[in-house]
């Protein structure tokens, strides 16, 4: 099958979207199929205006654009995008869509139009937004025209299905991860504070302030030297992240700023208890990735960090900052619940390894040319 997969963000754009991207069109790539991206980012040197580059064996055509601070849009790509996609003799199209995603949604507009079928992956919470795209109406256009709708996790999945109508299906195509490249042997745990550890972009959507908040209730909760927490990851929030820090005098906070994967997996294998503040969390990879090298993970309730943490069993899932709070409290006296959830983590591997997610991949793929068939 010859697939093209089309997304605003790619590589060497770093995030959820673009690393997923890349790393789906590498095992579909390996497991024998033909692998395109079409991309609205610049390449690493900056190339754009369709030039097409290669990154780890899959070629990206950058159909970018020159635009203020370099955002993944170009209004001018769909007839170049129409153009190659007729003559690249594609079988089916993958478009990776967010809550805001112009290019994706022309790429949308345009595989439509050419009859290509055409499978849609959500990698949001939309339900703050449903109203806005239910009034809309092109989510459920396109459903209605063949489109095979899909969302990271299932709460993800629960408001798109309200958006496309009865009748329609919404599939599950979680995040995928390469479970072999995370597993490691634990560090040797020596006493001392509980070593809480979280990644993300430090933006206000990911709640990092709020975040420091509520371990700094957990530190008193626990009594003063119990807990220690590193922020691992950069982005607009980090100088009111660090003031919260240095007014509050928290010396057991550290922020590293962002680490490479093979670094951000020692320093998981290093700490004790991963850490998932967010609310509008559609799926949680870095926290997936956390629980495959073994932590337990404390993540919000409504999230899609549900998908991978079974309350009491591998991690815990609470409703709101103080319950986390409670909960951190509670588990740096409790050294040997701790070691229990991180035992069943390391026994019980999650289900989105990529050999699995590559595959349902390919069933949406099939699904898409079905609904364009009938």
């Amino acid at each position: 099958m010859k697939v093209a997969l089309l997304s605003d963000c790619y590589l060497p754009r770093l995030g959820g979207i673009e690393v997923q991207t890349h790393d789906l069109a590498r095992h579909l790539q390996a497991a024998g199929h033909e692998v395109e991206v079409f991309t609205a980012t610049r390449g690493a040197e900056g190339e754009m205006r369709g030039a097409v580059t290669v990154v780890d064996g899959v070629p990206v055509h950058r159909l970018a654009a020159r635009m203020p601070w370099e955002l993944p849009v170009n209004p001018w790509a769909p007839p170049e995008l129409r153009r190659r996609l007729v003559g690249g003799g594609f079988d089916v199209a993958h478009v990776q869509t967010g809550v805001v995603s112009p290019f994706a949604w022309d790429c949308t507009r345009v595989t439509v139009g050419l009859g290509l079928p055409t499978a849609m992956t959500w990698h949001c919470m939309l339900a703050g937004v449903a109203p806005v795209f239910d009034l809309a109406r092109f989510v459920r256009r396109w459903a209605s025209q063949g489109v095979a709708m899909s969302a990271v996790s299932e709460v993800a999945a629960q408001p798109l299905r309200r958006l496309v109508g009865p009748g329609r299906s919404v599939g599950v195509l979680p995040n995928g991860i390469d479970v072999a490249r995370w597993v490691t042997t634990p560090a040797e745990r020596e006493p001392g504070p509980l070593r809480l550890v979280t990644a993300m972009r430090l933006a206000a959507r990911k709640r990092p302030a709020a975040l420091v908040g509520l371990v700094a209730e957990a530190e008193r909760l626990a009594g003063s030297g119990s807990v220690s927490l590193t922020v691992l990851g950069e982005g607009p929030d980090r100088r009111k992240v660090e003031s919260l820090v240095r007014e509050q005098a928290l010396d057991w906070v550290t922020l590293p700023g962002r680490v490479s994967r093979d670094e951000l997996r020692e320093r998981y294998a290093a700490s004790d208890v991963y850490l998932s503040p967010a609310r509008l969390e559609s799926f949680g990879i870095a926290a997936l990735e956390a629980r495959t090298v073994g932590l337990p993970v404390i993540g919000r309730s409504g999230s899609g960090v549900g998908e991978f943490v079974d309350h009491g069993v591998n991690g815990l899932v609470v409703s709101s900052d103080s319950q986390m709070a409670e909960a951190i409290a509670r588990l740096a006296k409790a050294p040997d619940e701790v070691a229990r959830m991180r035992a069943w983590n390391i026994a019980n591997p999650p289900a989105q390894d990529w050999s699995h997610v590559a595959a349902l991949a390919v069933a949406e793929y099939e699904r898409a040319v079905g609904l364009v068939r009938r």
